[in-house]
Parts: C-alpha cells; structure tokens; sequence
C-alpha cells in the first residue's frame, strides 16, 4: 500500500494475487466438464456415422462447441495462475475469469440468435422430425447437462458467500443487506420497535410506535436516543416525524458497535449493538468465470427440456409447431443470461464501482473521525477482492496514512488499498 501525510511513506513489500478463492477448485471442474463433454462428443459422433444418423451427428457437433465454451473459462483459469505474480499485470490477474465470462455472454448471445433464426425458420418452414429420435437425443443433452451441473456445483453461480464488510447489529437475529433487525422495546408509552435502516440511504435510526387507547401520549420529542461508544464518546440523535416513522435526523456514523441509551421519560433502557462480518454488501465475491460455464450448462439444459416438451407435445397431440415454439422461448431465455451477464462483467471491465453501500461506509468512517474525503475510488481486482484509493483531508496530525490503513482493516473486502492525507490546516 502506498500512502501520504504531505509526503510519501515507504511502500510495504506485497503480492497482487487477487484470485477469487475456490479458483484452483474452479477450474479442475471446468477441465471435467470439459473431458464429460468430449467424450459424448465423440460417442455421439461416431454413433451416427455408424447408424446413419444425421441428428446424432448434429448433437455430436453441438457437444463439440459445448465444450468450446468451457475451454475458454478453462484457459482463463490457467492463464491467471500462470500469471497471477507477473509484474506486467498492475492489480494481478483477477478480471480474467471476467474477462472469459464477458467473452462467454457475447457467444451465448450469438447462440441465442442462432436458435431464435432457426425456430423462426422452421415455424415458416416445418419439416419432418423423427419425434423418437429427437426425443432420445435430447434426453441424453439433458442428462450430459445435469451431470455438468452437478461437477460445477459448489462455485460461486448459485451461492454467495459473505467475504465482504456488511451490518449485524445486536444479538440473536439474522443480518439483513442494507438494513437491520428490529428491536422491540416495551414501554408504558407503549411497544416500540426500533431499527437501523441504511437501504440505499445514509444509516439512520427509525421508530415505530404501537399503542393502544390507555397509553400515554408520546411524541418524537420525547424519546432521546444516545449511543455510547468506547472511550466513553457519546452521541445524542434527535427525532423527527417521518410519516409511517420517527426517524432521527442525524445519520449514524461507522463503526456500527456502541450501546444504544433509549429514553423515555422515566424509562431508560440500553441495547447492545455489535459490528461482525457478514453477507457482503455486493456481488463483488461472485466469480463470474464459472457463472458463465454454469450458465452455458444451463442454456443447454434448458434448451434439452423445452426441446422435450415441444417434441412430446407434437408426437402426442399433433402439435408440430410446439418444436419451433419452445426454441423460440429457449432462445429468449439465453438471451437474458446472456445480458445479464455481459452487464455484470462489464461493469467490471469498466471499474465501475462494484460496492455502493461500502463506499458509503468508508466515508462515513472518516467523518466519525472529524475527517473528510476528498476523493474516493473503489473497484474489483478479483472474485472477493477489492481496490480502494482514499484521499483524506485532515486537521489532526495523529490522523496519518498508518491511521487509515489501520482503520480501513475493519472492511475485508479491501485487499489493496492506497491513503493519502492532506492537513486541513494551512501551512
């Protein structure tokens, strides 16, 4: 990490292997997809030209660029291991799973267009179909993908794991993205239900109150809320009326660990609130690579069952167009994965920033300072690997680039961060 107080410090001695961490898992079960789908490749291929089948054949090819496509997220893996301490990489060679998924949706889109040019053609144009040849090839795509499925499972597709900075407050509940659990607090003025709500908004404490007709009145003015912290700091937050809630007018600084003093007339009780890693904030974990290996499983599984049901719709009911139909609507499908993903590891490519709410937090932690940021960027280097710059003006000398390093060790997800600290008092 690089930093400055008004000069450069020392720049520690560090590696920039930012790879997600179930890379090497990752990419052993790519290469067996890879292996599964060459093998029924050639079965298939060669089970055609032996029975005259020009449809296995056709599967057959398919398979081919199948596996295609799972090389290219296979290589991906190789090549960023390969070269995950090569010095011509500045930030290391995360973004090449990104890379290879952004590569992947524009082939799933060309596939989708292909499917979509070909159902249209066959709904103008019906042809015959070998209703129980078809059928039979595509239960085996079906079960060649759910095979697939099953070796790729595990990755970071279908789960998100917390590696990231997030909120747990309090005890005994379960931790929400961008908002918190709610406190119920029973009171003569009534219950009250207390939270700490930061859904896309600066966190703010909100109250709700349930009364009935034999309880006191109570006003937003009347309940004063003060955060206690370490070091015996305290902070008192006015309420105001804000329709279906009082909510309290300032916003509450980072770290979120104090205990709360609710007040009440007479009454006075304290919650405890603590600060523990959680689910992240963002996506920024998910290891797009294998998403999109996953997701071309997917497609074709897709495909394999609506292909299913068309088929069985016209060799039972005599609804031929149902084929064409069914691959119109599975090429819609791809079609919205595809952008999906294009979206997601395009903005990665980009540098877009991957983790609104934890630069929200970040500047939140240096005003709890009594600091200001002046400039703040924040970007992916890898699956669960995040690059911050942080330009902080300060008034207190003590308050140095070492300070904020240490400071910012609280959120996880940094793995490379550079500090620089301006005085805010004229030299």
């Amino acid at each position: 990490m690089s930093a400055s107080h008004g000069h450069t410090v020392p720049v520690p001695e560090h590696d920039h292997v930012f790879l997600g961490e179930g890379h090497d898992r990752n990419a052993r079960k790519t290469w067996s997809v890879i292996v599964l789908c060459s093998v029924v490749m050639v079965v298939e291929i060669a089970g055609g030209v032996h029975f005259g089948s020009l449809a296995l054949i056709a599967d057959g090819l398919h398979m081919s660029t199948h596996a295609a496509a799972m090389l290219i997220a296979a290589l991906a893996y190789t090549y960023a291991r390969r070269h995950a301490r090569d010095a011509r990489f500045s930030f290391g060679t995360g973004k090449v799973g990104d890379l290879a998924g952004f590569s992947s949706a524009i082939i799933l889109a060309m596939i989708a267009l292909l499917i979509g040019y070909e159902a249209v053609d066959r709904l103008l144009h019906p042809v015959r179909i070998d209703f129980d040849q078809a059928i039979a090839i595509a239960f085996l795509g079906l079960a060649v993908n759910v095979i697939s499925a099953w070796l790729l499972s595990g990755g970071d597709h279908a789960h998100h794991h917390g590696h990231g900075h997030a909120h747990v407050h309090g005890h005994g509940g379960g931790a929400h993205e961008h908002a918190d659990e709610t406190r119920a607090i029973d009171t003569p003025f009534g219950r009250l239900q207390l939270s700490i709500f930061e859904d896309g908004v600066p966190p703010r404490f909100q109250v709700r109150r349930f009364q009935d007709a034999a309880t006191p009145a109570l006003g937003p003015g009347d309940l004063v809320l003060t955060t206690l912290r370490e070091g015996g700091a305290q902070q008192r937050f006015a309420l105001r009326d804000a329709g279906d809630c009082w909510e309290s007018i300032d916003e509450i600084p980072e770290p979120h660990a104090f205990d709360l003093r609710v007040e009440a007339g007479a009454f006075v009780t304290t919650l405890h609130y603590e600060e523990e890693s959680g689910h992240a904030h963002g996506d920024h974990h998910r290891d797009h690579n294998m998403r999109a290996a996953f997701v071309h499983v997917a497609a074709d599984a897709a495909v394999s069952i609506l292909a299913i049901l068309g088929l069985a719709a016209g060799k039972y009911f005599g609804l031929n167009f149902m084929d064409p139909v069914m691959g119109i609507v599975g090429a819609l499908v791809i079609a919205n994965w595809s952008f999906g993903l294009l979206r997601d590891t395009g903005a990665i490519l980009l540098d877009m920033n991957p983790d609104r709410p934890l630069s929200r937090d970040i500047s939140a932690l240096v005003a709890a300072q009594g600091d200001q940021v002046r400039d703040l960027h924040l970007w992916r280097l890898g699956p669960g690997h995040l690059g911050a710059i942080v330009a902080v003006r300060s008034s207190d000398a003590a308050h140095d680039a070492s300070y904020y390093q240490r400071l910012f060790e609280r959120f996880g997800a940094l793995s490379h961060v550079t500090v620089e600290v301006t005085s805010a008092v004229p030299a």
